[in-house]
């Protein structure tokens, strides 16, 4: 380890607050994802979807499909998941999921890639330390075939309520690793 004379604490990506957020501006989220046969079975179990196109393959290739499709609900809480560096890694709830739509279907091996589009934001009504930003979510497979869209609304954290800094950054608790000064 570096002595304290080259040792300095770096702020990292804290995530977008409030008002970090414009309507139109697009986010293209930076972690492609490939689904694999493991991904499908597993969701599948964990949530007793028993429909037989996840898991049979007989049964899925006798389909007009051909295979087994990866179960859409798990698209959907990837394609969610992908989002979060981007849209609500400051949130403080998820208020709503509307406008789902599976445009194609995604099988084993596909590799999807998401964006966001802010399209509306205010402030919370309620609560003073978060404001309401609705976004479309829009899943895309490696060909540029959209798989999925959504609209997502996340109640996100104002800047002056987070109180983030390089020590302590939101959700990290007081104390934890490097501290200034050590």
């Amino acid at each position: 380890m570096a002595d304290d004379s080259d040792t300095r604490l770096v702020e990292g990506w804290q995530g977008r607050f409030y008002e970090d957020f414009a309507v139109g501006d697009v986010y293209k989220h930076p972690y492609g994802r490939t689904v694999t046969e493991t991904d499908n079975v597993w969701f599948t179990n964990l949530t007793l979807n028993v429909n037989p196109m996840h898991f049979n393959e007989p049964y899925a290739a006798a389909t007009e499909f051909g295979g087994r499709l990866v179960d859409g609900t798990f698209v959907i809480a990837l394609a969610v998941g992908m989002s979060v560096i981007d849209v609500s890694m400051n949130a403080t709830a998820n208020l709503g999921y509307d406008a789902v739509r599976h445009h194609a279907p995604v099988f084993h091996g596909d590799t999807l890639f998401a964006e966001s589009e802010v399209l509306s934001k205010r402030e919370s009504g309620s609560r003073e330390h978060v404001g309401i930003v609705e976004t479309e979510l829009r899943t895309y497979n490696q060909d540029g075939t959209k798989v999925l869209s959504l609209e997502r609304t996340p109640m996100v954290l104002k800047r002056e309520h987070a109180e983030p800094s390089a020590a302590r950054p939101t959700g990290w608790p007081e104390g934890v690793g490097t501290q200034p000064g050590e």
